[in-house]
């Protein structure tokens, strides 16, 4: 990896501060005026971990990511909620602007989330109210930038499932996930769960699949990829929209800790953007802090292999994870986490503008 091409400049930083102990896990999308939108959690008060008080902020962009305005508000949790986080953006069927997030609560002696749907139709300048999604009293884990439309207009979302706990609330759910799909077929008006559920072929394995992705070919088939703890993303494919899949097998180009891979179309290339495992067992780093390097792979086959591989990121004293990427005309948008040189990763974000030329053969 240290002969590999480092692509991309910064064009924002989202660093902590004073009452903003983490900011990350985003989304972008492009606005009908031409500027883009990206939306992001942003945690307050002096704790950052994934149950703690947290509100939905924004930044847009008027310049192709060249320069951004100052954060804003877009969403504040409500009063029952723990917090609110793992945002997706779509454009909807009929030109809204969908926002999706996962909202946390208490029930009983457990937390757990719903996943609701807040759409705009002034291109974010107001919010209607939130529509539920998933809200079954369950704990399902949806990665930010993760919501996607086929193409019939089927809307995806990919979960994970994670029994919960009935006693201490700080260990609410089974760390083995399983793999289950929410769709809408009716614009985002109502959801069903699909009759699917993933799991791991090794079924003594602690982890399970976590954090699953969608990307669906030209062809009509659809991809699914998750996490795993066996150094490798799990893949599986369907060729009837998400109602059956495929064995379950690791791909073996894309190495992994327990961490993250997204995959977009953006141009004329399809790209990947995850973490290969850099080290060996004798030299690992802490969970966390294994999210290093940071690639960006290329594939010119609508994502059935990967050719080129660039890094975004190659400090190996920060971690990087949960992107997200967004297509301009010439380049890509791409934001994640960056530890910022501190002892969490799950710390600022850092949003990087590659461009085409630079990753092309």
């Amino acid at each position: 990896m240290e002969n590999l091409k480092k692509v991309g400049k910064e064009v924002l930083f989202l660093a902590t501060g004073n009452n903003n102990p983490r900011n990350g896990e985003g989304s972008f999308i492009r606005l009908k005026n031409g500027g883009i939108l990206h939306v992001y959690t942003a945690y307050f008060g002096d704790n950052f971990e994934d149950h703690c008080p947290a509100k939905l902020c924004g930044v847009i962009s008027e310049d192709e990511g060249e320069s951004w305005s100052l954060p804003f508000t877009v969403l504040e949790m409500s009063e029952d909620a723990q917090n609110v986080m793992s945002v997706s953006l779509l454009r909807m069927g009929n030109g809204d602007i969908g926002l999706f997030y996962i909202e946390k609560y208490v029930r009983g002696e457990a937390i757990v989330d719903r996943y609701l749907l807040v759409r705009s139709s002034d291109e974010g300048k107001s919010w209607g109210r939130s529509t539920p999604c998933i809200d079954d009293g369950d704990y399902y884990v949806i990665n930010n930038d993760r919501v996607v439309m086929l193409l019939d207009g089927t809307i995806v979302i990919p979960a994970a499932y994670h029994q919960m706990y009935t006693g201490n609330a700080a260990s609410h759910f089974e760390g083995k996930g399983r793999g289950c799909y929410f769709v809408s077929r009716d614009d985002g008006k109502s959801f069903e769960k699909l009759n699917v559920d993933l799991v791991s072929p090794f079924i003594e394995i602690s982890k399970g699949l976590q954090e699953p992705g969608v990307y669906q070919f030209e062809d009509g088939r659809v991809w699914t990829w998750y996490r795993t703890n066996l150094g490798f993303q799990f893949e599986a494919f369907s060729e009837d929209g998400c109602n059956t899949w495929s064995e379950l097998r690791p791909n073996l180009f894309f190495t992994s800790p327990r961490s993250p891979l997204q995959v977009k179309k953006v141009g004329k290339y399809t790209v990947a953007v995850f973490n290969p495992i850099p080290r060996n067992a004798t030299t690992a780093k802490r969970f966390g802090m294994d999210r290093t390097p940071l690639m960006l792979a290329v594939s010119e086959d609508d994502g059935k292999s990967f050719i080129r591989s660039y890094l975004l990121e190659d400090d190996p004293d920060n971690a990087y994870s949960y992107p997200a990427i967004i297509e301009g005309e010439d380049y890509l948008l791409v934001s994640y986490y960056h530890s910022n040189g501190g002892e969490i990763d799950l710390n600022s974000t850092k949003i990087t503008k590659v461009r085409f030329e630079e990753i092309a053969e």
